[in-house]
């Protein structure tokens, strides 16, 4: 019945861990520097890229505030980040460092997983309404909220909100603010709804 473009309810938790998962891959960059300078042969333009990448890493969430385009640019450093731990453990496992190269092999999978999710997490969802209740996205699917489980659902300015039975509320992010007569249609019918 109705359909609102929204931001992804887990966006803003995902932004809070977005500097601290970009400073761990840079540390871990840093280290791979490190294994490929103590090698008994170092390989010196290697080492010189994985402190360069690694440093980048580290500025990255710093500097994204001045990209017009996070989400891409997010996904273009995950990209990149999964791509070298993926092609580094070929380096390690060819030069008989096997843990080390497996355990970069699984934060490749891991990055290339967590890119993924960003990516899923910053594009614009919908949150569905009809008859049978609010549609709301998650991680992997979606969740459908009953008019049951609701006290009250509003919707006001550019912030949907809905208020649980349970004491628990939930604030969407609209990002196509309606006009004044689509919110308070919208409004009439959640309140027919929910009584």
């Amino acid at each position: 019945m109705y359909k609102l473009r929204i931001l992804h309810p887990n966006a803003a938790s995902r932004l809070r861990l977005l500097p601290a998962m970009h400073g761990l891959t840079g540390i871990l960059f840093l280290f791979n520097a490190i294994g490929v300078y103590r090698g008994p042969q170092p390989n010196w333009i290697l080492a010189g890229f994985f402190l360069a990448l690694g440093g980048a890493s580290l500025l990255f969430p710093f500097r994204m505030k001045r990209f017009k385009k996070f989400g891409e640019a997010n996904s273009v450093a995950r990209l990149v980040q999964s791509f070298v731990c993926l092609t580094a453990s070929l380096y390690f496992l060819s030069h008989a460092q096997v843990i080390t190269g497996l355990i970069v092999f699984a934060v490749g999978l891991g990055l290339a997983y967590i890119g993924w999710a960003e990516y899923k997490t910053f594009q614009a969802v919908f949150v569905k309404i009809d008859m049978t209740g609010i549609s709301v996205p998650t991680s992997f699917s979606e969740k459908l909220i009953g008019w049951n489980e609701l006290n009250n659902v509003i919707l006001r300015n550019d912030l949907l909100t809905m208020d649980f039975k349970n004491n628990r509320i939930l604030h969407l992010d609209v990002l196509d603010e309606p006009t004044k007569e689509q919110w308070e249609t919208m409004n009439a019918f959640f309140q027919s709804r929910v009584k």
